[in-house]
């Protein structure tokens, strides 16, 4: 079973960086899903889709995928580049 282990980014309705913290270990499921004809809801036959086991580190999680026996594959985890000004630079007057 091939998994796919990575670091969530942040949500475009959070200005924080909550749960981007811990590595996310997800089976990569071979099967499609279907879309419900009636309400439309998003199915698949495979349980395993359902199944996000977190991690502390990227080692804890590729650790624990070799253990099982699964073919991991490790997604960088992408850095926000934060940079560092003072609240006073929003009023300063800048010439062109």
């Amino acid at each position: 079973m091939q998994v796919r282990i990575y670091k969530p980014s942040k949500t475009a309705m959070q200005s924080g960086q909550a749960k981007t913290k811990a590595w996310v270990l997800e089976p990569v499921s071979p099967s499609r899903k279907d879309a419900e004809s009636l309400m439309g809801w998003v199915s698949s036959a495979d349980t395993l889709s359902e199944i996000r086991l977190c991690f502390d580190t990227m080692d804890e999680a590729v650790a624990f995928a070799a253990a099982k026996g699964w073919q991991a594959v490790v997604q960088p985890a992408h850095t926000r580049a934060m940079i560092a000004k003072s609240y006073s630079d929003n009023f300063a007057f800048k010439k062109p």
